[in-house]
């Protein structure tokens, strides 16, 4: 097991003040995490790759305005990788040209899912508007906490406990 002492919020104060060392400490300890965290998402090692880079460019440049009383460190620069990786997915899938002769699959042959999909639009249908809209933003649109609670102009807190408290009331009305 690695040693992953200093802390990672230390290494991002370290990197706030420019120093390099404590960025490349960062990156030794965390790159393994963010890069797996992105991998699952694009399933493209060298896209994956690039994406790391880019994340470890915004934490370094954004170090500064880390605030621990919002969240961990770790956590911090999990959403900045995941949101990255999010990123290239939605550029990725606008520049896919469809194939000639592209007709669409057939919505579902399975029964059994075809019927969970519609127990799931029930469900979603009585969750209150501002869990519903949280929830299908974060899972739909991919978009993180903090961008949900500037659209739908509430506060983080508040938009977290939506999106936990709807998932809840989901996994309850779908057992």
């Amino acid at each position: 097991m690695t040693d992953r002492s200093p802390d990672p919020a230390a290494l991002l104060a370290a990197c706030a003040r420019g120093e390099r060392a404590a960025l490349q400490r960062l990156y030794q300890n965390e790159a393994p995490l963010l890069l797996g965290i992105v991998l699952r998402l694009v399933r493209d090692r060298g896209l994956a790759e690039d994406i790391l880079h880019d994340a470890f460019l915004r934490i370094w440049r954004g170090a500064a305005g880390f605030a621990p009383e919002r969240g961990t460190a770790r956590g911090w620069m999990c959403s900045i990788a995941r949101n990255l990786a999010l990123n290239a997915l939605r550029d990725r899938q606008r520049l896919v040209p469809l194939a000639d002769g592209w007709e669409p699959l057939a919505e579902s042959a399975d029964p059994a899912r075809e019927a969970d999909g519609r127990r799931l639009e029930g469900c979603l249908q009585n969750l209150e508007a501002p869990r519903r809209e949280a929830i299908l933003a974060a899972y739909l649109d991919g978009c993180s906490h903090g961008e949900i609670a500037q659209r739908l102009q509430a506060p983080l807190g508040t938009v977290k406990s939506w999106i936990t408290r709807g998932l809840k009331a989901l996994r309850e009305c779908m057992t």
